[in-house]
């Protein structure tokens, strides 16, 4: 078989320099090197995507070899170019570009692709892989996560550079598919980037016109440049197997400025694979049985996992070029942080622990009678006060979660340096854009939406949770107390939900103080996500429970909130706005009744076995718990022996009093239990 690539004669470009034909035969090389090793990987594992691998080589030629500034030996550099996969099932793309240009992705590892305790994984993972800038795979997560990374990199830039030293001028890259730009919570965020005018942002479209079951146009129809255009993007088309064409097209991407900008990039699926390329056969492993073939079609030798000679030595002189760029703005940086130190120790300001932000908090006043979310919305004021680097966010909602920062200023196309976003009513393209911000590592994201919408956005949430992002949640409005707006807007299941998801601290406090403990818990969490649950309705302060306890329980999930005075007779467990109601019983149930307060199920199962049987000793089999939603969580600590007051319906449009005694959320009903 006669290979695919040619060496074409090119006319000499600013992009690839004037050894433009060197430079491309460089790149041809690297493209094949790279299907190559996609190829092998695949067919070893006899699982994996081989169509966009092979599909997009050119593309990754002219990112890798040509148009971004990176550093393999600092894949954390703060000035780095960002490369956002967003296809994530074409993950072997990555992993082989990864490898070839330096990054610490051994061959053992391209060769253990898909394979317990490797650092290739299916999809590509944040943290797993050097190099790797996001947790992507279902599909259009990582085109918000690029917009996300945009946003920071211009918040960075207006914060920090000076007219005397640019430390912040990245461009952000994603590669996206059809499948990608299909999912909703893409156009969310290709539309809010088109508003906020993110000319840092270039989106790669990999349009090989084919899905999982066939052809693409069985499924779509628009007009996909028209619709970016009408979003406020710039775009381009180009043939995506012409690499000095790409390189070319990124080039003027990356200096149109004023828009973010589409390059429309026309890709043969699985190309090389002749007898499945441009079908939906390429999709999966489907194409892995012909390897042999395929390695014959683009000239590879017979030895497996193989990278030629020409595409090391080109990628060690790249590596020198990109060094230098590295050690160059290595010097700018270090003048900047001795003419800037106030700027530098912000930048380098860590995130606070609970016990800082803590003690920034004041108290509040004994005859505070507020909403959490209220509450929250004062305990924020002191937080970013605290922690300069905390950003908020709220889906059209500021003005009802209450979570907006004061003089913080609206982050806009004309104010760069506002901390304040307006996501509009995106709340998928929110949370995925909070994961972008989150992951760039540098500002401390914050969202808010009402609680009930949380399930719009829960993809991004449970991501988030994977990648062990420190994103705050604040979900407002979070019972059938809610009333009269009625069940369409009162959630029963969703905090049950949430509670579900591994590696998220859930957190439902029941008076101010606790709020103010669940915020410094949220904000000063490094390694995972956080989703603070708040009323709408005003909650008293339960005065008869000191400050510091409160606050505290909260830091370590659970805590006596009223303790017997008599041999215990039975434990009350409650969170949120019933807690008053499990303390209320507890005065008419006699001295023998402990009462239990417990917003966080996560930090309490992580206190030690002393401290979790001081507050529930297992010797007291008789409790009962209740919560204004579904009941199940709550038999993991009621026990079978144990009852569990909830809601397991909808709810009910109504006056929130007449709701909630309806359903049983009563004094009356926890002691008529008991």
């Amino acid at each position: 078989m006669q290979p695919h690539f040619k060496f074409p004669s090119l006319p000499e470009t600013a992009v690839l320099g004037d050894n433009v034909n060197m430079v491309n035969k460089a790149l041809t090389y690297a493209a094949r090197d790279a299907r190559g090793l996609a190829i092998d990987a695949i067919a070893k594992a006899k699982s994996g995507h081989m169509g966009l691998p092979l599909g997009a080589a050119e593309i990754g030629a002219a990112l890798f070899g040509v148009q971004m500034r990176y550093s393999a030996k600092h894949p954390r550099w703060l000035n780095r170019d960002r490369f956002v996969l967003s296809a994530g099932h074409g993950s072997m793309f990555l992993y082989a570009w990864l490898h070839m240009a330096g990054y610490d992705v051994p061959m053992k590892e391209i060769e253990n692709f898909r394979q317990f305790g490797s650092e290739t994984p299916g999809h590509p993972e944040f943290n797993e892989t050097p190099g790797v800038e996001a947790t992507t795979g279902p599909l259009g997560q990582g085109v918000s996560n690029a917009v996300g990374y945009a946003i920071s990199a211009k918040m960075c830039a207006a914060r920090f550079n000076t007219p005397e030293h640019t430390i912040f001028d990245q461009t952000i890259y994603a590669l996206a598919g059809d499948g990608c730009l299909q999912e909703g919570i893409a156009y969310e965020a290709v539309a809010l980037a088109g508003h906020l005018a993110l000319d840092n942002l270039v989106l790669i479209y990999d349009s090989n016109d084919v899905t999982l079951d066939g052809p693409a146009s069985d499924t779509q129809s628009e007009d996909v440049a028209a619709r970016f255009k009408a979003c406020g993007w710039d775009v381009q088309q180009v043939d995506g197997h012409d690499i000095a064409a790409i390189c070319a097209a990124l080039e003027a991407a990356k200096s149109a400025g004023g828009k973010p900008q589409l390059l429309v990039a026309k890709t043969v699926i699985g190309k090389g694979v002749e007898e499945v390329e441009g079908t939906s056969k390429a999709h999966g492993e489907g194409g892995a049985k012909f390897a042999a073939s395929a390695r014959a079609v683009w000239g590879l030798p017979a030895e497996q996992f193989h990278v030629s000679s020409e595409t090391q030595e080109f990628f060690a002189k790249r590596a020198v070029e990109l060094d230098e760029q590295y050690r160059a703005w290595e010097k700018v940086f270090v003048a900047w942080q001795t003419a800037n130190p106030v700027l530098a120790k912000e930048l380098d300001a860590p995130i606070l622990s609970a016990q800082q932000l803590l003690a920034a908090i004041p108290q509040f006043t004994a005859d505070t009678s507020i909403a959490t979310r209220k509450a929250g919305g004062d305990v924020l004021q002191s937080v970013a006060a605290a922690m300069g680097k905390v950003v908020s966010g709220s889906a059209d909602l500021h003005g009802s979660n209450l979570n907006y920062i004061k003089d913080g200023g609206n982050f806009t196309r004309d104010n760069r340096v506002g901390r304040n976003l307006l996501f509009g009513i995106r709340e998928h393209a929110m949370c995925g854009i909070l994961n972008g911000i989150a992951y760039d590592g540098i500002l401390h994201p914050s969202g808010a939406t009402f609680l009930v919408f949380s399930d719009y956005a829960r993809g991004a949430i449970r991501l988030a949770a994977l990648a062990k992002l420190p994103v705050v949640y604040i979900f407002t409005h979070d019972s059938v107390a809610v009333g009269e707006d009625g069940p369409t807007h009162e959630p029963v299941e969703t905090v049950a939900a949430l509670r579900a998801i591994p590696s998220l601290d859930v957190i439902r406090p029941a008076d101010p103080e606790e709020t103010a403990g669940a915020y410094a818990a949220a904000f000063s969490k490094t390694d995972a996500p956080t989703a603070l649950i708040l009323t709408r309705q005003n909650l008293p302060l339960l005065e008869a429970i000191p400050v510091n306890e409160r606050r505290e329980g909260v830091l370590r999930g659970g805590y006596v909130a009223l303790r017997e005075t008599a041999p215990l007779e039975r434990i009350i467990l409650s969170c949120g706005s019933e807690l008053q109601l499990a303390i209320a019983a507890a005065e008419k149930l006699g001295a023998g009744t402990r009462v239990v307060s417990l917003p966080c199920f996560e930090k309490f199962e992580e206190q030690d076995a002393t401290y979790r049987e001081s507050v529930l000793p297992t010797s007291c089999r008789n409790r009962i718990s209740i919560e204004a939603g579904i009941t199940t969580p709550w038999y993991r600590y009621v026990g079978l022996d144990g009852r569990a007051l909830g809601i397991e319906r909808f709810g009910i449009s109504a006056p929130a009093n007449i709701v909630l005694h309806e359903l049983g959320m009563t004094v009356e009903n926890v002691v008529a239990n008991s």
